[in-house]
């Protein structure tokens, strides 16, 4: 039989340390003993309505559920090195929500934590906001769908993603990144994916100066563009936009097939560069 324990209030250190096959409802978990690290090593539990404001709350955790919590900004480095969880219309407001962590599948929460998703391998994140800097830092093995993000440094050395229908305001995104899939999404931000390799795009909006420069093998579909100047400087290639684009800046190589550019740029470069622009009738 699951245990339930319900509408308590705990502040003692590990207060709940390796509590497995339980509920948690309505509970609080705060105080004046200021105790860490209250749900360590638990197993098989659901966290229900509660309210956090202590740190490390959630390490080792493993087949656990969070629902509709709030964890605020006291709550530091919520969930670590955790398996095999499910986050559901929760606040993630404390830095370093999650790290280090493996299966974890988030939905329509609302995320402010910097740091947020460091290492981690095989998540989820459907619907909800993110304020992050470095957000899902040298991760792996994502998927998003209907996420809006704001911040900076976000997918930096991530490998292995599918994005679809997100909407990212975020310098610096996706540098050094691997086999990365984002598809009807909007990208406004500066300096876009340098740097990265196997990036596809596909029927997406990119704003900003100077994106996607040094990149491998990088492939865009059908994307459009605004005030994107000197884009694809040493890259590796192959694009199809709809409508204009700023200016374009010494391809490496491959085809560039645009309908209007207001400037192309050859010339001053340090390597060769003999990549394609076609402009389309």
């Amino acid at each position: 039989m699951r245990k339930i324990i319900e509408r308590e209030t705990h502040d003692e250190e590990r207060a709940l340390y390796n509590l497995t096959d339980a509920d948690v409802n309505a509970c609080v978990f705060a105080g004046p003993a200021d105790g860490e690290s209250a749900l360590k090593e638990c197993r098989g539990i659901t966290v229900k309505d509660c309210a956090f404001s202590l740190r490390y709350p959630l390490w080792h955790a493993e087949q656990y559920t969070v629902e509709n919590c709030s964890m605020d900004e006291l709550t530091r480095a919520a969930l670590w090195y955790c398996k095999d969880g499910k986050i559901s219309k929760t606040s993630l407001h404390g830095i370093k929500a999650l790290r280090e962590c493996g299966n974890s599948a988030l939905f329509d929460c609302d995320i402010v934590s910097p740091e947020f998703g460091w290492r981690c391998r095989g998540v989820y994140i459907d619907g909800g906001t993110v304020n992050s800097e470095y957000f899902m830092f040298e991760s792996r093995d994502l998927k998003l769908k209907g996420v809006k993000m704001k911040g900076k440094y976000s997918f930096q050395y991530v490998e292995n993603a599918e994005i679809t229908d997100c909407e990212f305001d975020t310098k610096d995104a996706f540098w050094h990144s691997k086999n990365i899939t984002v598809k009807n999404s909007v990208l406004r931000g500066e300096y876009l994916a340098w740097y990265s390799e196997g990036l596809t795009l596909i029927n997406c909006l990119i704003i900003g100066t100077q994106p996607l420069c040094y990149c491998k093998n990088l492939t865009l579909i059908n994307c459009r563009t605004e005030n994107c100047d000197l884009a694809f400087e040493y890259s590796d290639v192959n694009a199809t936009i709809d409508g204009y684009i700023q200016s374009i800046k010494n391809p490496k190589s491959g085809t560039i097939t645009v309908e209007a550019v207001g400037e192309i740029i050859r010339g001053d470069n340090v390597i060769p560069c003999t990549g394609e622009i076609i402009i389309k009738n």
